[in-house]
């Protein structure tokens, strides 16, 4: 049997970031990841908040730079959205979840890639993982939407989802063939349709090297990707385009889980429902909660004081209005209700309050 401090299950950006912060304060700490490699058959799509960039520094050459976004409407009106200093970064997301692991390594981390967490039981003051594999003091959930720390633990589920669907295509130029050159814009281009997007929209998207092309629905609707891409060969020119990634996956939308810890298991991330369930963004929080929560661990196990629960469970983020205007969005925006909003200065208001309002986060 291995003793640690602490055992992280999960190996992405949220259980990354929780490591290093741990490693980074002398505690001994263990992450469990199922895949083989860093980086390998990714779920998310990679898009970076500035706030997060400015919090984070990444390397340049993983990134891109995406300044506005331009909102179309199902009939295919559109309107540009911008906001001053305002950015978003698309990411070589593979490539930026290997130097995440290596910047954990780096300070100290024991991330054991091709190991999965299998299984958790008290054991007195300690916590053993895989069948006595493993003693920790804490153990952390970061695996995913469906959590089976949350399982083994009795603790909160998530239980909305979107499920997204992705494509990488090489050979796809990026601007809107309707348009003249000037018309157009290093855009994040998105989506409003509720029969292809029920409840959240579709993407096309400049990426590192590729494009991304993706939507996602509210679940049990599943994304149809294909009938997206051919809705998008009457926007951008498709007959040099090449798939060369495919990816998708379920992401959480109903807020944070009840309970979401008991005594030394705490979830954090996805398995936490920390993803914001208005624009599905969940990497600002995975790697900002991450961090806070390793941080916290550490002060706990090196000086003592307050519970690390007890801190998460007061700066945790809720979500309440966020799950309320999603409500609104799925039952209250038909397609004729979205065609007539798109040039409503109201509405591009509440638009550009959605993309480029500054996420506070505690």
């Amino acid at each position: 049997m291995s003793q640690t401090e602490v055992v992280i299950a999960g190996g992405g950006f949220a259980g990354l970031t929780c490591a290093k912060a741990l490693a980074e304060k002398g505690v001994p700490v263990v992450l469990l990841e199922r895949k083989k490699e860093a980086g390998q058959g990714m779920h998310t799509t990679g898009i970076i908040v500035g706030e997060c960039a400015e919090e984070f520094s990444v390397p340049e050459h993983l990134t891109r730079k995406v300044t506005d976004v331009r909102l179309y409407a199902p009939s295919l009106r559109h309107v540009d959205l911008h906001a001053p200093d305002y950015f978003f970064l698309t990411t070589d997301t593979p490539g930026l979840m290997k130097y995440f692991s290596d910047e954990a390594v780096k300070a100290g981390a024991s991330v054991l890639y091709d190991l999965p967490y299998r299984s958790g039981a008290q054991a007195g003051e300690r916590i053993n993982v895989n069948e006595g594999m493993f003693s920790c003091r804490f153990l952390i959930g970061a695996d995913g939407p469906r959590s089976k720390v949350a399982d083994d633990f009795k603790l909160g589920q998530n239980t909305q989802f979107l499920l997204g669907a992705e494509a990488e295509y090489e050979g796809l130029p990026l601007a809107d063939m309707r348009l003249s050159a000037e018309e157009n814009a290093n855009a994040f281009y998105c989506f409003l349709d509720q029969k292809l997007a029920y409840g959240y929209l579709g993407w096309v998207i400049p990426s590192v090297g590729v494009t991304q092309v993706g939507l996602a629905q509210r679940m049990p609707a599943k994304p149809d990707i294909d009938a997206f891409v051919e809705r998008m060969k009457g926007v951008f020119d498709f007959s040099n385009a090449k798939v060369v990634a495919r990816r998708g996956g379920l992401i959480p939308c109903g807020g944070l889980v009840k309970p979401f810890y008991r005594d030394n298991v705490i979830l954090l991330g996805d398995s936490a429902g920390i993803v914001s369930p208005l624009t599905a963004g969940g990497i600002h929080t995975a790697l900002h909660y991450g961090k806070v929560l390793g941080e916290t661990i550490a002060h706990y196990v090196n000086h003592g004081g307050e519970h690390p629960a007890e801190v998460m469970a007061r700066i945790y983020p809720r979500f309440w209005l966020k799950q309320g205007l999603r409500k609104i969005y799925e039952h209250a925006a038909p397609n004729w209700a979205l065609d007539f909003a798109i040039t409503n200065p109201v509405f591009n208001y509440a638009a550009s309050n959605v993309f480029f309002r500054k996420k506070k986060l505690k």
